[in-house]
């Protein structure tokens, strides 16, 4: 389900270069989910508060994202069972191309802080051309991990007017498990991501979604989509969380609001 144009062009652009000020690379994050209707009613309040980051003329970006995992899936379960200190390793890429990929490692730490590592990806795919930068991120090597999921999404990146908070929306999910070859798709769900620097409290747009009863929501996409591709995994502690997702994507209640 795409986003109404127009509701987007209500935004200040930023572009790359200003958005290099707002990495936050050491950073408190929340998730929240939600559906498109109701995600059409947050964006028509926050052009006050955000600008909209821009590529060429592009707003809503296409991204990829190829996860990496042990044979036995150790990551998953680490997240599974809700080890408070975790990491993911995965190649992110922007679609449009005037981006090179990422290879990156993901780790939150007991604080709930979390901290993005990357390398840009100019010597190819092949995890062995980035051992080094593995190796010192992580304690596996590039033969301990193989590719277990990739996924495909639409990405809108706003960043309050401060910069101390940056604001990622990803809509359109469809996943595709490389091992089982299963395949599914979120169309109607939205997952909004808060990036704040931990010295600050201030964010308009949560009080824009305590104003439409969006509340923060634990949401992995490599652990939601790994579970709805491989039910040879282990479930049962995210039933609950799935049990809501596809309410959420059915429900006339959360599907067929008005805009405001």
């Amino acid at each position: 389900m795409i986003i109404e144009p127009n509701i987007l062009q209500n935004f200040e652009p930023i572009t790359l270069e200003e958005m290099e000020q707002v990495r936050l690379m050491n950073r408190v994050d929340t998730k929240y989910v939600t559906t498109i209707p109701i995600l059409e009613r947050l964006l028509r309040k926050a052009p006050a508060d955000y600008r909209i980051q821009q590529i060429g003329e592009s707003r809503n970006m296409p991204y990829y994202t190829c996860y990496f995992d042990t044979s036995d899936t150790q990551m998953f379960y680490e997240h599974y069972r809700g080890k408070k200190s975790r990491r993911k390793v995965r190649i992110r890429l922007y679609e449009g191309g005037t981006v090179p990929p990422f290879f990156e490692v993901k780790s939150k730490n007991n604080k709930g802080q979390t901290r993005k590592k990357r390398v840009t990806m100019d010597a190819g795919r092949e995890l062995t051309s980035y051992a080094e930068f593995l190796g010192k991120h992580t304690p596996y090597k590039p033969e301990d991990l193989i590719r277990h999921i990739e996924n495909h999404f639409y990405r809108i990146t706003l960043v309050n007017k401060a910069k101390t908070e940056r604001i990622t929306i990803d809509t359109d999910l469809h996943f595709h498990n490389l091992i089982t070859d299963d395949r599914h798709a979120l169309p109607r769900i939205a997952i909004i991501e808060c990036k704040r620097n931990g010295l600050t409290n201030d964010s308009p747009i949560r009080q824009i979604m305590r104003e439409l009863h969006i509340h923060p929501s634990g949401f992995s996409k490599y652990c939601i989509g790994m579970a709805l591709t491989n039910n040879l995994l282990r479930q049962n502690r995210l039933k609950n969380r799935l049990k809501r997702i596809e309410r959420m994507q059915t429900d006339a209640r959360y599907t067929n609001l008005q805009p405001l």
